[in-house]
């Protein structure tokens, strides 16, 4: 059985605009959310300020007994003059025992206080697992405006290859299929950020960083096999020749897909949270990107050649008579 990719374009497209689109849609909910105010969540690496994570020692007794109430954390957040903060549980062995607190810049004695009135109120906390980053407002910004540099360096940079190793229209295309991967990708982030509260940090920069190397690759074993084909039996229907040489790669494409998969869900669950939404970009990214490789870039290629073929025959047409 072979994959008729180009009977079906019209499927993998809408399913591709749906979720870019859904993805849109919540970009402009979080733009216009006072407590947002980005397309994406922003982690304290983007916006400065302090964030605070503290997990209650549940070795002494009766000190987890009771999940922690978040009305009561932000009621003591209030009280503290930090009633603008964000607050979010955080599961351990199962249980509400944790709360992550980010909120503005809060100098030592600020940090003592708050932890000394959430103890009073919900338990006390395990200094081995209590996590504290303070990040100024400038070094924020910075470190944004480097993310988006790399990104568009990198776009650049695979335009330039893609060019230079094919032809245009497959690097016009390979570009429009990385864009569809860091839509899609970004677009989940938002509507994880609206719906769980997940910010995006430096590191999911990086992440789209990878998802672009990754996706970029397997569409250029596709090109590859696509160019070899077109060099060999130049008459043959484009259309044939993309179904081929997606078949002919995918076991390939499925395999490098499949194990990178295991490993980066293997550090989701047992990466510990520094890690979790990194690897939760990668394989989202990873996905999108044999995804592209397959229904995007190469349907878009088949679709550009046949309308071109279609014009040049007009043309011949036109001039003939």
């Amino acid at each position: 059985m072979t994959l008729q990719i180009h009977k079906w374009r019209s499927l993998w497209w809408s399913i591709s605009a749906i979720v870019i689109l859904s993805g849109i849609i919540s970009m402009i909910i979080s733009w216009t959310n006072p407590n947002i105010k980005a397309p994406l969540r922003p982690g304290i690496d983007f916006i400065g300020g302090t964030r605070l994570q503290l997990v209650r020692d549940c070795s002494k007794p009766s000190n987890c007994d009771q999940p922690i109430d978040i009305n009561l954390v932000r009621d003591i957040a209030k009280s503290q003059g930090l009633g603008d903060s964000s607050i979010q549980l955080i599961s351990e062995d199962s249980k509400d025992n944790g709360i992550t607190i980010r909120s503005k810049h809060l100098d030592t004695d600020q940090r003592i206080k708050l932890q000394n009135a959430l103890s009073e109120k919900i338990g006390n906390f395990d200094p081995q697992k209590n996590q504290i980053d303070d990040v100024g407002p400038t070094l924020g910004k910075e470190l944004f405006k480097s993310g988006l540099l790399a990104l568009l360096l990198s776009f650049v940079g695979i335009t330039i290859y893609m060019a230079v190793r094919f032809q245009w229209d497959y690097a016009t295309f390979a570009i429009v299929a990385l864009f569809h991967d860091i839509l899609v990708t970004s677009g989940i982030f938002s509507i994880l950020g609206l719906v769980a509260g997940i910010e995006v940090d430096s590191l999911f920069i990086v992440a789209l960083l990878t998802i672009t190397g990754f996706s970029v690759n397997d569409t250029v074993v596709i090109y590859d096999r696509i160019r070899e084909t077109i060099t060999i039996n130049p008459d043959r229907p484009i259309a044939e020749i993309v179904d081929d040489a997606v078949n002919q790669t995918l076991t390939r494409s499925i395999n490098t897909t499949l194990t990178t998969l295991l490993t980066l869900v293997a550090i989701f669950l047992f990466g510990g949270e520094t890690l979790r939404y990194f690897s939760l970009a990668l394989i989202v990214g990873f996905i999108m990107g044999a995804y592209s490789s397959i229904f995007i870039a190469s349907t878009l290629l088949i679709w550009w050649r046949e309308r071109h073929e279609l014009a040049n025959k007009k043309l011949q047409v036109t001039g003939g008579s």
